[in-house]
C-alpha cells in the first residue's frame, strides 16, 4: 500500500510538471510607435503582451509588468510582419540560363530554397504566398520543414506545381526537342478539361494550400507570349471546382487582357501580374471582388540585371512591352478601388529585398498606409488568413518586425529591418528578452 501510495503521488507529480510545462511563456515587447493597419492608424508608446506564439493584449505603456521580461523596442517603429502574396522561393533565382531549373538535384534544391527562406525571413516578411515551383512539392515539403522549426522561415501557403498547358507559361521550355523533362517538374500540365480536374486533384492531395493556374504566356518562359491565352475558361473552371471542394481556391498568372477577364469570370480568387490589363477587365475585377497581385517593381530588376548579363531578347522584349503597361494599370486599379494584396515575384530578384516594391506602390497610386496594408491586412484577407496574420492584436500570431524611421512618412524605410519576431521568437535583433 506504501509503495501504491508513493507511485500515485509520483505520477501526479509528473503530470503537474508536464502541465507546467505546456504553459505558455510570457513576455512583452515595448513599441515606440505601431503601426496598426487594421486600423489604419499609428499608435504610441504601446505595450504588446505576448503569451507563446500570439499576442494577447495592446495597451499603453505604464510601466514594467511583474509577468515576464520586456523587449525594448521604444525607439523604433513596430509593424506587423510582412507578408508577400507571389514569391518563387524554392527555385534558384533569375539568370540567363533557360535550362537553369534542370541543373540541380533535389536534394541540393532543397538547400537552396531554405537560404532563400531565410533571406525572407530576415526581410521581415514573416508570411509568403508561394506562387510555384519548377519541382513539383519541393514548397510543400519547405513549408513542412518550416513549420516543424527544422530551418527558419517565414509562414508559407503553397501552390506544389504549376497548373499549365504543354508548352505554356509553366513549362520549362526554350531546350533541345529531344532533352526530356523530368516528371516532377510536368506535374501540373493539362490537356484538356478531364485532365485539369485529375491533376488538380492530385496537387491539392499531396499538400499543395490553393492553386496556382498559368492562365497566359508568361515574360520569362521562351517561346510564350504574355497576352496569349493558353489555359480554356472550362479549364480554368475545372480547377476552380477542384480548389472549392477542399476548401480553397485557384490564383491566376495573367498578364493579357483577355486572360485576365476569362480567369477572373471562371472564378479564380486572384490574378498575378496583371500587365495588359484593360478598362473593361479592372471593372470586372471590382464587382466580382478578385484580388489583383501586381509585382510592379521588377520590371526594372529584370531590364538593368537581364540586359547586364545577357538575358534572352525575348525575354527583355516582353519585359519592355509589359513594365510601363503594368503600372499604369495599376494606377488605374488602385483608383477604380480594386483590392490589391502585395505580390513581388521574388526568386526573379534576389530574395530578402521583397520591400523595394513598397515605393513603387506609392509612386502609382498608393498612400504609404495602404502600401502596408496591401502587404498585411489585404494579403492575409486573400489567403484567409486576416486573424492569424497581417495584424498586431489580440489573438494574432506574434509576428512583429521594427524599424528606424517613420515608414508613414517614407515607406521605404522597412527595406532596413531591424528586428524581426515570428511566433513569440526574435529571429532578427537580440535574441532573448531584457529583463
Amino acid at each position: 500500500m506504501i509503495l501504491r501510495s508513493t507511485l500515485t503521488v509520483g505520477v501526479a507529480a509528473l503530470a503537474l510538471l508536464a502541465a507546467g510545462a505546456a504553459v505558455a511563456q510570457v513576455s512583452y515587447v515595448r513599441a515606440g510607435r505601431l503601426v496598426d493597419p487594421v486600423a489604419g492608424k499609428v499608435l504610441t508608446d504601446r505595450l504588446i503582451r505576448i503569451e507563446g506564439e500570439r499576442i494577447t493584449a495592446v495597451s499603453a505603456w505604464t510601466g514594467a509588468p511583474a509577468d515576464g521580461p520586456v523587449r525594448d523596442w521604444s525607439d523604433l517603429t513596430v509593424l506587423p510582419g510582412l507578408i508577400d502574396m507571389h514569391t518563387h522561393i524554392v527555385d534558384q533565382e533569375q539568370t540567363e540560363n533557360i535550362a537553369e531549373p534542370l541543373l540541380t538535384t533535389a536534394a541540393e534544391q532543397a538547400y537552396i530554397g531554405a537560404a532563400h527562406a531565410r533571406a525572407t525571413l530576415m526581410a521581415g516578411f514573416t508570411s509568403v504566398r508561394d506562387v510555384g515551383t519548377w519541382r513539383a512539392f519541393g514548397d510543400v515539403a519547405l513549408r513542412d520543414a518550416i513549420d516543424k522549426g527544422l530551418v527558419p522561415g517565414p509562414r508559407m501557403s503553397v501552390a506544389g506545381a504549376y497548373v499549365t498547358t504543354p508548352g505554356g507559361g509553366g513549362e520549362v521550355t526554350g531546350i533541345a526537342a529531344d532533352v526530356g523533362i523530368p516528371p516532377d517538374m510536368r506535374r501540373g500540365v493539362v490537356e484538356d478539361v478531364a485532365d485539369t480536374h485529375r491533376k488538380t486533384r492530385d496537387i491539392l492531395v499531396h499538400g499543395a494550400d490553393f492553386l496556382k493556374l498559368i492562365a497566359t504566356g508568361a515574360v520569362l518562359t521562351v517561346g510564350t507570349e504574355p497576352g496569349q491565352l493558353e489555359l480554356s475558361k472550362e479549364e480554368i473552371e475545372a480547377a476552380v471546382e477542384e480548389a472549392a471542394k477542399r476548401g480553397t481556391y485557384a490564383t491566376a498568372h495573367a498578364h493579357g487582357a483577355e486572360g485576365i477577364k476569362v480567369a477572373v469570370r471562371a472564378g479564380v480568387r486572384s490574378i498575378e501580374h496583371g500587365s495588359l490589363i484593360d478598362d473593361e477587365g479592372i471593372a470586372l475585377m471590382k464587382a466580382r471582388g478578385a484580388w489583383l497581385v501586381a509585382d510592379i517593381y521588377n520590371g526594372d530588376y529584370i531590364d538593368e540585371i537581364g540586359t547586364k548579363n545577357g538575358w534572352p531578347a525575348e525575354t527583355l522584349r516582353k519585359n519592355r512591352e509589359t513594365t510601363d503597361a503594368q503600372r499604369e494599370g495599376f494606377r488605374k486599379a488602385v483608383k477604380a478601388g480594386v483590392r490589391i494584396a502585395y505580390g513581388t515575384d521574388a526568386g526573379v530578384y534576389p530574395h530578402g529585398l521583397n520591400a523595394r516594391q513598397l515605393p513603387y506602390m506609392v509612386r502609382y497610386g498608393m498612400t504609404p498606409m495602404q502600401a502596408i496594408q496591401s502587404a498585411t491586412t489585404s494579403a492575409a484577407a486573400l489567403m484567409g488568413k486576416d486573424k492569424d496574420v497581417g495584424c498586431a492584436q489580440a489573438g494574432c500570431y506574434a509576428d512583429l518586425i521594427a524599424v528606424k524611421g517613420d515608414p508613414l512618412a517614407d515607406v521605404g524605410v522597412l527595406a532596413e529591418v531591424a528586428k524581426v519576431m515570428k511566433g513569440g521568437v526574435v529571429h532578427k535583433g537580440e535574441m532573448a528578452p531584457q529583463n
